[in-house]
């Protein structure tokens, strides 16, 4: 697996500036829960003040300057590590928050409490009587039950050289890909890049299999839940 850490400011080199105005999204995510926490923008000022300072640095486009996460809340973000992604034109900020990180006083930017579709238990949401579900078009289920029945057959036989056996095998690996795959759909939704935000949901849905592949809970398990937060 290619090493896209930044570590120095050499490293910078690899980061793509020019393709936004000098600007590069930078997703923040908790280091040790993999919880999407923020969605910013990073200069090259602002990377360098990260790596130098050991705190996450953004730049401010409606002020048009460089600015301090918790500079004034003090819940600042100290930074684990900074990753580039694949084309270089995003970063992600692995880091261990002082305290919540949206500006509402919650701990995620993106709310507390999110059920899969909006549809968990007190959401309100309702679907109409008539809708199908997941059961009723196999359309919608041949996809994954086949790629579950891929991965349990991986989990059984384990073939040496296999990206599934690998996560299988390392939990710390599993809950770091489930971390970035989300921290890419994130940054593709944000940038309004649809046909990648398929292409990284699709990678993401994958590495929700394996975690539950490797807890002895097969897609069917998942399934039976959606079917239940919609009846």
């Amino acid at each position: 697996m290619t090493d896209r850490t930044i570590r120095t400011l050499t490293d910078l080199a690899g980061v793509d500036f020019d393709k936004q105005a000098g600007l590069v999204p930078l997703i923040v995510q908790h280091a040790g829960s993999g919880e999407v926490l923020m969605l910013g923008y990073a200069n090259r000022e602002a990377m360098e003040a990260t790596l130098e300072s050991g705190r996450v640095h953004f730049w401010s486009r409606s002020r048009g300057e460089l600015w301090m996460k918790g500079v004034t809340s003090g819940n600042v973000l100290s930074l684990v590590a900074l990753h580039a992604d694949c084309d270089g034109d995003a970063v992600l900020a692995r880091v261990e928050p002082s305290g919540p990180v949206c500006h509402t006083g919650e701990v995620t930017c993106f709310g507390e409490g999110i059920e899969p579709g909006g549809l968990g238990p007190g959401s309100g949401a309702s679907v109409e009587p008539t809708a199908p579900g997941l059961d009723a078009d196999p359309g919608l289920r041949h996809p994954l039950t086949r790629l579950d029945a891929t991965l349990a057959r991986r989990a059984a036989e384990r073939p040496e050289g296999s990206y599934t056996t690998r996560l299988l095998a390392d939990s710390n690996l599993r809950l770091k890909k489930l971390g970035e795959e989300t921290a890419e759909l994130v940054t593709a939704l944000a940038t309004n890049d649809a046909s990648r935000a398929v292409e990284e949901a699709a990678d993401l849905v994958y590495h929700v299999l394996v975690a539950l592949r490797a807890e002895g809970a097969g897609v069917d398990a998942l399934l039976a839940e959606l079917e239940r937060r919609i009846r």
